[in-house]
């Protein structure tokens, strides 16, 4: 049977949306050979639902550094993989649905129990979870997956062990390798044998061509927009459409200590957020921390100029830019004035100047490059 992958892969290519690049051709074939299995595999009645003796068709981790085509090769395998059963969303999105509904478990009489599980017995919640998990989709497509929280970490392995259990399939892309996900983690012991069920059932394939495609756009338009004024709010607006490409702005939730943090403007490892959003509210260091992590490409707008009695605003916008510089993201402003200019006066003005240099430094070119050729964070 034709590849429907490959036909659309050729025509972007022959449309020239795409490069030739020699790097993308294992996780295609990778992906190929998926949509081969799932095309074969049989579609399960009540009987295998319970008592499966076929494994699911073995997944594909796809994984590398920003800007190789990871997700557009998953994009482009969801869109023509002829297979109703599935679903692609952000990892932390989904992540945060399992968390609630766990919690809907837990705390749920046997009525509200039955209502949206369809069963209502057992202290475990992850059985009904996983059960309402592959009755809405046998293929599950991540992007971005990685693992920051604690919360995330101690059910991953069981989760997923219900999961492929149950028939689902998984592809994701990542820029870690199995073996760094959650590296340094609290606990992370506990969360080794997940990596082992992880690589049991895909195929880890590197996608880590020379050539970072999003870095040829950030370095035709720039990355700081100053004054804020229509022209460039225009210019940020259409840079972040096309880093965007064909990604749906599903937004995303971070746990974190227990708080979630809602970013309504995120898709994959892009976020875009306004100023007051970040830092006109009562986040924190670790907060900080946890959007560095969770995202590799940041674009921040309406930056205003600070004045004496914004000095909490300025305090966050330093904590803020440590984070993202020391997670080595980059970083799209669009700002009222130049970084020197940003905070000329009041508490904290001195060593904000140290913040300035480093938001002069993100917007560089050896910045862009330096983040292009560092391995996977």
């Amino acid at each position: 049977m034709p590849s429907a992958l490959q036909a659309a892969y050729d025509e972007r290519l022959d449309a020239g949306d795409i490069a030739p690049d020699p790097a993308q051709q294992a996780g295609l074939a990778a992906l190929k050979r998926l949509e081969a299995d799932l095309a074969a595999a049989p579609a399960p009645n009540g009987l295998t639902r319970i008592f499966r003796k076929a494994p699911a068709p073995r997944g594909v981790y796809l994984f590398g550094p920003v800007g190789r085509g990871k997700s557009m090769l998953m994009d482009l395998f969801f869109e023509t993989v002829p297979f109703s059963s599935k679903r692609r969303t952000h990892f932390h999105l989904f992540m945060g649905e399992a968390h609630r509904l766990i919690d809907a478990w837990r705390k749920g009489d046997a009525a509200a129990r039955k209502a949206r599980f369809g069963q209502h017995k057992g202290d475990d919640p992850i059985p009904p979870l996983a059960d309402v998990v592959a009755a809405e989709a046998r293929l599950l497509c991540f992007d971005e997956f990685q693992v920051t929280d604690i919360a995330d970490a101690m059910i991953l392995g069981r989760l997923f062990e219900a999961l492929f259990a149950r028939g689902v399939t998984l592809v994701a892309t990542s820029n870690r390798p199995p073996e760094e996900l959650y590296r340094n983690g609290l606990n992370r012991q506990l969360f080794l044998p997940f990596i082992d069920l992880l690589k049991a059932n895909v195929d880890v394939v590197e996608v880590a061509g020379a050539h970072d495609y999003r870095l040829d756009r950030l370095r035709a338009a720039g990355t700081w927009f100053s004054p804020n004024d229509p022209d460039n709010a225009r210019t940020f607006e259409a840079l972040w459409r096309d880093m965007l490409g064909k990604a749906e702005e599903l937004g995303a939730t971070l746990e974190v200590l227990g708080r979630r943090i809602t970013l309504p403007h995120a898709a994959g490892g892009l976020l875009r957020a306004t100023f007051s959003s970040l830092c006109s509210v009562a986040l924190g260091p670790n907060d900080y921390l946890a959007i560095a992590a969770a995202f590799h490409t940041v674009f921040l707008e309406d930056v205003p100029k600070l004045t004496a009695n914004r000095r909490e605003e300025a305090r966050r916008l330093v904590i803020l830019i440590d984070a993202l510089y020391e997670a080595r993201a980059r970083l799209i402003v669009l700002a009222e004035a130049e970084p020197f200019q940003l905070y000329p006066r009041g508490d904290g003005a001195f060593e904000f100047e140290r913040t300035a240099s480093r938001l002069q430094e993100m917007r560089s070119a050896d910045w862009l490059e330096e983040r292009a050729s560092s391995p996977p964070a």
